[in-house]
């Protein structure tokens, strides 16, 4: 089977999640395309703060883990699409949110070849699914002290 061009849909998710932050009243813009290490930058310009957000999507329903590389940015929001399958056997679902402090992601163990992370790695998951409260805390408190009582609190 050829591989599936999922361009579209990336830029889509990162769309997505720009939308989320706004609607969670975080400040935030996307930045120009292929930024290397973040796609998104939210604010809080009543403090000077701002916080990088990579956005890395997968289309497929059940998928659970996506390739990372670069870790120059505070958060990662994993967005998982749910837009079925090739074969069309898996349904089509609303997309899955998880918002992940960079140094959970950059502490899971990653393939050699892809270098993918699975979200099964992550310890007690639910916590960030929509946890757009942890961007806010991070650019309400003292900003990188948040992002890394979020990383303790998970471990």
């Amino acid at each position: 089977m050829s591989r599936l061009d999922t361009r579209l849909e990336s830029e889509g998710a990162e769309f997505l999640v720009l939308g989320q932050l706004l609607i969670h009243r975080i400040p935030a813009y996307k930045t120009y395309t292929n930024m290397p290490g973040y796609d998104l930058v939210a604010t809080n310009p009543e403090r000077n703060v701002a916080v990088r957000i990579q956005v890395k999507s997968r289309w497929g329903t059940g998928a659970k883990d996506f390739p990372i590389q670069n870790f120059d940015c505070e958060f990662v929001v994993a967005v998982f699409l749910n837009r079925g399958s090739k074969d069309g056997k898996k349904e089509v679902a609303d997309p899955d949110y998880y918002v992940l402090p960079v140094s959970i992601v950059s502490a899971l163990p990653r393939t050699a070849n892809w270098k993918k992370v699975s979200m099964r790695n992550v310890v007690d998951l639910d916590q960030y699914r929509e946890a757009w409260h942890l961007i806010s805390d991070f650019l309400n408190t003292s900003g990188k002290a948040a992002g890394e009582a979020a990383a303790l609190a998970s471990s």
